[in-house]
């Protein structure tokens, strides 16, 4: 399948993402044979809770946005990349369990490739390294077209996620990249995409 790629180096407000993503789905449900697209951006703070989220993992009463994506609560802020996959998986597999092991396993090749150890763990979605977690990962499927996707903390400020319990679980640890090296965002981005062309061809 095509790939397109797009790289925000400007914040992109989530709601203006959130559309966007929607407006991709919908033209590939009337036309499956256009491009599968990787919008790759930041967000401002915010606070977002996907659907059938318990509102018991807020600690603190902060807003928040409710979407139909699958997962609990998280936070997106300067310092994380968020990845938004508009994917045909008819054009792969139509297989949700396979589609999320691929994308942690995008994150974690891009990891390893930077000298840290991703990590998945049993029963859980996302990326660990050690016992903090560098990446979530929540998806809304429909028809077999995805959406959202995953948030990978690269320098995000930590403090942010003390008002919630990250994911749904508790005594969660929060991990940036550069806690282990020094790179930056837009380098990350190129190991993303990278990757996410290697697994999704």
């Amino acid at each position: 399948m095509t790939l397109l790629v797009y790289n925000f180096r400007d914040f992109i407000p989530f709601h203006l993402a959130w559309q966007w993503q929607k407006d991709l789905v919908k033209e590939r449900k009337l036309n499956p044979g256009l491009p599968d697209v990787l919008l790759l951006l930041e967000h401002q703070s915010i606070y977002t809770i996907g659907q059938g989220s318990s509102l018991s993992f807020f600690k603190k009463t902060v807003e928040y946005v409710k979407t139909e994506r699958g997962g609990e609560v998280t936070y997106h802020a300067p310092g994380q990349l968020v990845g938004y996959v508009i994917l045909n998986l008819r054009g792969y597999r139509q297989d949700l369990h396979w589609y999320l092991r691929q994308l942690e396993e995008v994150l974690i090749l891009s990891l390893q490739e930077i000298g840290i150890t991703g990590e998945r763990r049993s029963g859980l979605t996302g990326v660990w390294v050690k016992d903090h977690k560098i990446a979530q990962i929540g998806i809304k499927v429909s028809r077999w077209i995805t959406m959202h996707g995953f948030a990978l903390n690269v320098s995000i400020d930590k403090t942010g996620f003390e008002p919630i319990v990250p994911c749904g679980i508790a005594d969660c640890k929060i991990a940036n990249i550069q806690d282990f090296c020094s790179i930056e965002i837009e380098e990350v981005k190129g190991l993303i995409e990278k990757n996410f062309r290697l697994l999704f061809p």
